[in-house]
């Protein structure tokens, strides 16, 4: 069985930056190898190299731009990206969001790099559409709850089995992530449960006195 993947996004939170980020990255490569999950982070960019040859943990970028080398100052190239050691990256999360053809555009510059795309989605309606683009995740996250405490496992399971469907009707191969409010082991189970194969979830780990001992609760009961 291939295990869930627990994708923490360490956004630009004071507490995800410099040292603090590799105490997330210590502690998550430690829980990984005692558990036998997966967890991976997504830093911020000047963060991807250290992380990825330091830790033994997948690292994933938090956006690419779909552009191809050139004249593209502040743009964040995906071979740059693929260079310094990511093994995916995220695509229009909630935070950064993109037109239909941007994502598509980031998703094929991300295949064609070998890169592991994560197309971050706010209901089963976009998450279909999401799949039809071929990513190897989708993460279906309602904006109301990121951040907000109250788990997206638990306000609207509904959304995530919708979702769940949605992506297998057009595209079995795409995986399902879910997040927003992930905060607990339970969370995490009823995810899985629903048929997700992982959660992507960042305050309740960055954010942590403890980030291990979340990170040891989050994969508890799988």
């Amino acid at each position: 069985m291939v295990s869930p993947l627990i994708l923490v996004n360490l956004k630009t939170y004071q507490e995800g930056m410099g040292s603090n980020a590799h105490r997330i990255a210590a502690a998550a490569e430690t829980v990984a190898r005692e558990s036998g999950v997966v967890i991976g982070i997504a830093p911020v960019f000047t963060e991807i190299h250290p992380m990825s040859h330091h830790y033994a943990i997948p690292v994933y970028a938090q956006h690419i731009d779909a552009i191809a080398p050139g004249a593209h100052t502040g743009h964040i190239l995906p071979e740059a990206v693929r260079a310094a050691g990511a093994r995916g990256t995220l695509i229009n999360h909630s935070e950064h969001r993109l037109t239909l053809a941007d994502i598509d555009a980031c998703v094929r510059a991300a295949q064609r790099l070998h890169l592991e795309s994560v197309v971050c989605t706010n209901n089963d309606a976009t998450s279909a559409a999401a799949a039809a683009l071929h990513p190897d995740y989708v993460a279906i996250e309602p904006p109301e709850l990121i951040g907000s405490g109250v788990s997206v496992s638990k306000a609207d399971p509904g959304i995530i089995e919708r979702s769940v469907n949605a992506v297998r009707a057009v595209n079995p191969e795409t995986k399902v992530l879910t997040g927003a409010g992930i905060q607990s082991g339970e969370c995490v189970k009823i995810a899985v449960d629903l048929g997700t194969c992982g959660v992507l979830l960042a305050s309740s780990v960055v954010k942590a006195d403890d980030p291990e001992a979340v990170l040891r609760d989050l994969v508890s009961l799988l």
